[in-house]
């Protein structure tokens, strides 16, 4: 298992070097110049140079890159020029709000989906599955930042159930259940498309696993058939489902951006957001990477897992 995970982590290091550039050719290749946008009425010819120095704007684009990806190998992200504090600082700070967001959605979305495509499938044609298929459609076909916007206007603005943004009220307490009502909708428009896919896919993984022999024949001997669904299908199952969770994983990581700006949710993806519309290339270039390795990390972690039900993945 040791060397398995080793080569894991050594075959995610060009999959993150392979990001960096991306993620530095495409901030280069912005039209129009950063610093002018960063000096807006103060963009002066000394100003424009004077900031370009400072950025490092006037080296080659090799150079430059180079640069930035020792430095970052080293922990040091650069430093915001519009928040004037350093970029990893921010992120981590913003990324605990992100992770709850996420966290959540994840969650929401392995634990339903899973439960809803067992039922679907251990109910094949049945009322259950239809009601559930019409449901999955539904929550696959409309997209989060929508569906978010519409549970605005009926739970926060109509029905005053929920609160309307923010992760914390501006005044009042901070305890959990406070944070509980903040997150009960952006956490669920953001699990809505990824426990729809969960919940299809894992409904034909499970009706191809309870028409296996052993199946039957554990169903011939009298086994309960909660245990055979839940003991022996979906155990088996869990090895096409985890593959996914893994991906579905990305998807929330994605899709938070659209819902951190709806909820105005204060995590990573509303500060990429900002420094984007800022041009705070340093912010964005640290936000993307972190946000990619996590994702990379947590996929490692998914096949780890996956080897562990399946041991013939590891060879």
């Amino acid at each position: 298992m040791g060397s398995y995970i080793l080569k894991r982590l050594v075959s995610a290091i060009p999959v993150l070097l392979g990001i960096t550039i991306i993620v530095f050719l495409i901030m280069a290749m912005i039209p129009g110049d950063p610093a002018t946008a960063i000096l807006g009425a103060y963009a002066t010819p000394e100003n424009v140079e004077r900031v370009n120095r400072s950025l490092g704007l006037d080296e080659p684009m090799v150079q430059r890159y180079f640069i930035w990806l020792g430095n970052m190998l080293t922990g040091d992200f650069g430093r915001s020029y519009s928040l004037n504090r350093p970029v990893l600082d921010e992120i981590l700070e913003r990324f605990n709000a992100t992770l709850i967001l996420a966290g959540t959605s994840f969650v929401l979305c392995a634990v339903l989906g899973i439960l809803a495509g067992v039922v679907s499938a251990s109910r094949q044609y049945g009322f259950a599955d239809k009601a559930i298929t019409f449901t999955v459609l539904i929550g696959i076909s409309i997209p989060s930042f929508f569906l978010g916007m519409m549970m605005i206007l009926l739970f926060a603005v109509n029905l005053q159930w929920l609160p309307v943004s923010g992760m914390w009220p501006i005044y009042g307490d901070r305890t959990l259940w406070v944070l509980i009502e903040h997150l009960t909708m952006p956490a669920l428009a953001l699990a809505a498309v990824a426990t729809g896919v969960v919940a299809r896919l894992s409904r034909s993984a499970m009706l191809e696993v309870l028409r296996q022999d052993y199946i039957r024949t554990a169903r011939a001997k009298g086994v309960p058939e909660r245990r055979v669904i839940y003991g022996h299908a979906l155990k088996a199952a869990m090895v096409s489902i985890i593959p996914v969770l893994g991906i579905q994983a990305g998807f929330v990581l994605s899709g938070a951006v659209y819902i951190e700006i709806v909820f105005q949710w204060p995590g990573v993806g509303r500060m990429l957001v900002n420094a984007i519309l800022q041009r705070d290339i340093l912010l964005v270039q640290g936000g993307v990477v972190f946000v990619a390795a996590c994702y990379v990390l947590f996929n490692i972690a998914v096949d780890v897992a996956q080897s562990l039900l399946d041991p013939r993945i590891k060879t």
